[in-house]
């Protein structure tokens, strides 16, 4: 489902900064993954590549079988919008909007129908228990509320691929380890693929396999026969 061979990130500025170097990395269909090391690791940097967010410097990187590198721009922003769905640590809602046009957003640019769309919003965020939340807008929201929208966004499209970047590090531990549930859930019963950077150990060890990053390269990849 993510397949990266060789892959490198530099970034030149008054000095050449290597964030990945020469990384490989399977990650199969169905599999719920974290990606763990120091600030600098290349965490984020591997999220975001894999994400089609930003390109490699060198190497290849493959997601549902289809190779990035060499793609259009639009072909790309075909292979987020049709295969990945984004958790972020800042939920990046948009403010004006209500939770169910937050979730029609990706819809929208699939070309669906409004009364389409709204139908399917409503179904998730039923699904993220936020059914008497639909009409109000993200500053009326607590943090985990929040958060639940912002999954609800991502699971819009119903994405094989789900990529979360600490998606329970700006929440309390209580709403957190609530959050964490939800993801696991949806992990059970979509059967996504799903790629989790954290910094929270208990984050990490919840999912069924640990990569670690340090210094831009892998130095650690641990399986799990069970995961909470």
């Amino acid at each position: 489902m993510i397949q990266l061979e060789k892959v490198s990130k530099r970034f030149e500025g008054k000095r050449v900064v290597t964030a990945l170097d020469s990384v490989d990395l399977s990650i199969t269909k169905g599999e719920m993954v974290s990606l763990v090391g120091a600030s600098g690791s290349g965490k984020s940097t591997m999220l975001n590549l894999i994400g089609g967010l930003d390109t490699p410097s060198s190497g290849q990187i493959t997601i549902d079988g289809e190779r990035l590198s060499g793609l259009a721009d639009d072909d790309l922003t075909r292979v987020r919008r049709d295969k990945i769905g984004f958790i972020f640590q800042f939920f990046n809602l948009l403010p004006t909007l209500t939770c169910v046009e937050n979730v029609s957003l990706p819809l929208h640019l699939r070309g669906w129908s409004r009364k389409k769309a709204e139908a399917r919003s409503r179904e998730l965020l039923d699904l993220v228990k936020l059914g008497h939340r639909m009409e109000h807008q993200p500053d009326e929201l607590s943090g985990g509320e929040r958060q639940r929208v912002a999954i609800a966004r991502a699971l819009s499209i119903n994405p094989p691929i789900l990529l979360g970047d600490e998606p329970t590090g700006n929440l309390d531990s209580t709403t957190g380890a609530e959050i964490l549930s939800l993801i696991h859930d949806v992990h059970r019963t979509m059967g996504s693929t799903i790629l989790i950077v954290t910094h929270d150990r208990g984050v990490a060890e919840s999912c069924q396999r640990t990569i670690r990053l340090k210094d831009g390269k892998i130095i650690g990849d641990e399986r799990r026969s069970t995961a909470a």
